[in-house]
């Protein structure tokens, strides 16, 4: 089957301008810490080999493989983002003439609000883990490649607070508040400290240049 990550960037852009409601904002999200874990990676790939380097060698294979994991892990987040929302559309759609009815749709949408959050949430973690794995590139990496390393974690940080607004949007319509405030609460905790952190790796990268 054809999925959003095997269309081209031209593809990708003209669906997104379009009146269709995916991909949209969550799609971004993962686009952009999938590119993170990418430009982290092509660092690593710069710095392998290198004899100026090769006291970090083993730490740049570590690196690599942990980014290469989390790209494709986003990649299929991107995809997956595009799937939910069709999900919570479809129950939203669901006849609502009878009281039975009312109450399966509504049951319906309450599960596909759930599954919506988890998707965002999946997507923070993996942002901020991008965000991290830039800047052990950013401290160890190749001076060549350095201003990757920057880019990686703007990107990260962009995608972390795109895929926030998911989730709260989300959250914002969930009954089960229990769960909601436990995934606020799990937001809130990947949210801390990571404009501070992209500021850091910011300044880590500029002071190299």
């Amino acid at each position: 089957m054809n999925t959003i990550k095997d269309h081209s960037i031209q593809q990708f852009l003209d669906a997104l301008a379009s009146k269709s409601a995916t991909p949209g904002g969550g799609s971004v999200a993962a686009l952009l810490g999938a590119q993170a874990a990418a430009l982290t990676d092509m660092i690593c790939q710069l710095t392998l080999g290198k004899p100026a380097y090769a006291e970090v060698e083993a730490d740049m294979l570590a690196l690599s493989a942990k980014s290469t994991a989390l790209r494709h892990t986003l990649t299929a987040l991107i995809q997956a983002d595009v799937d939910v929302f069709n999900q919570l559309m479809a129950c939203y759609g669901l006849p609502k003439q009878s009281d039975g009815e009312k109450a399966a749709r509504s049951a319906a949408i309450q599960v596909a609000l759930k599954e919506a959050t988890e998707v965002p949430i999946a997507c923070a973690r993996a942002c901020k883990e991008a965000m991290l794995l830039s800047k052990i590139a950013a401290e160890k990496g190749s001076l060549g490649a350095i201003s990757d390393a920057g880019a990686a974690a703007m990107a990260a940080y962009g995608g972390l607070k795109t895929a926030a607004l998911n989730v709260y949007i989300n959250t914002g319509s969930l009954k089960d508040r229990a769960f909601a405030d436990a995934k606020i609460k799990e937001l809130e905790t990947l949210l801390a400290g990571a404009e501070q952190l992209a500021d850091e790796v910011y300044l880590l990268v500029t002071s190299k240049l």
